[in-house]
This record gives C-alpha cells, sequence and structure tokens, in this order.
C-alpha cells in the first residue's frame, strides 16, 4: 500500500540531546576500522586544531538514525518496518562531531515514492549542538520491500 504524500514535508520534533562521549567515539570507530589518530588520541586532535577527539564520519548514523525512528514509528504513515531495508546514507558537514558535543536531531520527510511496489522514504536530519550551531545534515533513505507473494501480504 503507497503511502500518504502529505506527509512529505513533515517535520518531528527535536530529539533529546545526545552526549558524545570520547569512548563511544573510540569504539565507533574501531568498530569501522578506522585508526586515525583524531578519533582517540586528544593530543592528535588538538594538533589538528580540533579541541577534544573527533568522530569519524559516519558516526553521525548513531543519532540520525535514532531520531528517524520517530519518522518510521509514526502510526499515522504507515510505513511497515519489518519490511524496510536501509537504501542510502548521505553526510553533509558543517564541522566535525566532537566529545563532548550534546546534539539534538530534527527530522523531516523529504519525499515519499512508490517505486515497483516498494515504498521509499527519505528523510533529512538536521543536527545541532547545543548552543544551536549546526553541525551535520544527514539523509536516509529507507526502502519498505513490497510483499512477494501470497504468503507475504
Amino acid at each position: 500500500m503507497a503511502l500518504d504524500q502529505s506527509f512529505v514535508g513533515r517535520t518531528y520534533p527535536p530529539t533529546p540531546p545526545y552526549e558524545v562521549g570520547r569512548e563511544k567515539i573510540r569504539e565507533f570507530a574501531e568498530a569501522v576500522g578506522d585508526a586515525n589518530p583524531a578519533y582517540t588520541d586528544q593530543e592528535a586532535a588538538k594538533a589538528l586544531g580540533h579541541a577534544d577527539v573527533i568522530a569519524p564520519p559516519t558516526f553521525a548514523f548513531v543519532i540520525t538514525f535514532k531520531a528517524a525512528r520517530e519518522v518510521i514509528q509514526d502510526p499515522l504513515l504507515g510505513l511497515d518496518y519489518d519490511r524496510v531495508v536501509h537504501g542510502d546514507q548521505k553526510f553533509a558537514y558543517t564541522r566535525p562531531v566532537r566529545a563532548g558535543d550534546r546534539l539534538s536531531v530534527s527530522s523531516t520527510i523529504e519525499t515519499i515514492k512508490s517505486l515497483a511496489g516498494n515504498d521509499v522514504v527519505d528523510v533529512r536530519g538536521e543536527v545541532y549542538d547545543q548552543d544551536g550551531e549546526h553541525v551535520v545534515t544527514a539523509w536516509t533513505k529507507l526502502v519498505s520491500r513490497a510483499p512477494q507473494g501470497p504468503e507475504e501480504a
């Protein structure tokens, strides 16, 4: 069933602040196999002009996808999360995410399309720090796969 086009442009309230910790950054860098010392060593980060360690570019997914859950779980939208796969991800940074940041995300549904029976939803997450300064914009594409046969209908 096609999703309601009237949801395009809908913006959800900002999430509670997420406090970015050094250990979370280190764990994420290790998980993605990025050994850049700016992610784990304060002195290395300071040598690059940062006040503290910074996060790998894809770290923002941790908080933006959590914010996108509000969209996914909106019962009025009617997205069947059991059928959802992550289709794409893009980021546009104003500055790196840093340890000590307290980040909030506002999610907006940018587009809703139906392709070959699949529902495709593009969600934009605007991430701001505790001072109201923009940090990063993230775009997440969610694809709700069409049922394949009568047993899935």
